[in-house]
């Protein structure tokens, strides 16, 4: 599946556009996270648990989208972007979307 943040594919014709393809993940952050990031918090630096999980969570969105979009017939997808947002106190939304759509080499 080709994935691009751009409206075109160098080498590639869209021939049909099947819709939005997302994927959404939602992590919990553990309280040993939470008591790392309060110290990293009070010295400055990176969160590296928080990190990890964002990065694993931005992993699994794509692949969820990905799926997403493959049930609709496509075979890339196109303008994809990131989005993210707090749920309550400890839980952190990610979602992956764009545009499916069917292409072929020019």
């Amino acid at each position: 599946m080709l994935i691009s943040t751009t409206e075109n594919l160098a080498g590639h014709e869209v021939t049909e556009v099947l819709g939005t393809s997302f994927g959404v993940v939602v992590r919990a952050r553990g309280l040993g996270g939470d008591i790392m990031a309060s110290l990293k918090g009070l010295v400055g630096g990176e969160v590296k648990q928080y990190t990890q999980m964002i990065e694993d969570a931005r992993r699994q969105a794509i692949d969820r989208m990905v799926q997403n979009a493959a049930a609709m017939g496509a075979n890339a997808i196109v303008m994809m972007r990131f989005d993210s947002g707090d749920i309550g106190n400890n839980m952190s939304e990610i979602v992956a979307y764009g545009t499916a759509v069917r292409v072929i080499r020019q």
